[in-house]
C-alpha cells in the first residue's frame, strides 16, 4: 500500500486514470469539459479520503467510480432544481398576445417543412399535425412501424437544419 496520499495518487493515477477518464466521459455523453471536472473532483474527493482508501478492503476503482457517478447525479440534480419553479415562484399572467408572433412562427415552420422530402413531410403530417401514434400512422402510410420512427426521427432533424438555415434557432 502506498505511504501516503501523494503515493496514493500516483498510485490512483497509475492503475486508474484510463478507466476513471473514460467512465466519466461515458456519464457524461461525451462532454469532455465536464467529464475532466467530474474526474477533477473525484480525484480530489479521493485525495480527502486518503486514509480511508489506504485502509479499504473495497476495490478503489469500484470506489471512484460510485463517487464520480454521484458528483454527476448531483449536477443533473441541482440543473433540473434550478430550471424547475415552486408554485409559489409561478410568475403572473402577463399581457396576452395578439397571436402575432404564433401566426409568424406558424408561417415560418411552413416554409420549412416544403424543403423536406415527400416522406419527412407525410410521417410529420400523421404524428405531429394529426397526433396519430406510430402504429395509426404506420398503417395509414402503409409502411412498417419502424420505419415511421426512424423518418419521424431524421425528419425532424431535417427541419431543425431548415429552420437554422433561415436564421431560426431553438
Amino acid at each position: 500500500m502506498p505511504d501516503g496520499p501523494v503515493d496514493l495518487m500516483q498510485q490512483l493515477h497509475d492503475e486508474h486514470a484510463a478507466a476513471l477518464w473514460s467512465f466519466c466521459l461515458h456519464l457524461t455523453r461525451g462532454d469532455h469539459a465536464r467529464a475532466e471536472d467530474v474526474v477533477q473532483e473525484t480525484l480530489l474527493r479521493a485525495w480527502r479520503k486518503a486514509d480511508v482508501l489506504e485502509q479499504s478492503d473495497r476495490s478503489v476503482r469500484s470506489w471512484l467510480f460510485t463517487v464520480a457517478r454521484n458528483i454527476v447525479i448531483d449536477e443533473w440534480r441541482t440543473a433540473r432544481a434550478r430550471r424547475e419553479l415552486s408554485v409559489a415562484e409561478v410568475p403572473e399572467q402577463g399581457a396576452t398576445s395578439d397571436g402575432t408572433d404564433e401566426a409568424i412562427l406558424s408561417w415560418i415552420v411552413a416554409e420549412a417543412v416544403t424543403h423536406l422530402s415527400r416522406e419527412h413531410r407525410d410521417v410529420l403530417l400523421e404524428c405531429y399535425y394529426r397526433g396519430d401514434s406510430v402504429a395509426e400512422a404506420s398503417r395509414r402510410l402503409g409502411i412498417p412501424e419502424g420505419t415511421v420512427k426512424s423518418r419521424t426521427h431524421y425528419a425532424l432533424r431535417a427541419l431543425r437544419l431548415a429552420l437554422e438555415e433561415m436564421g431560426v434557432t431553438p
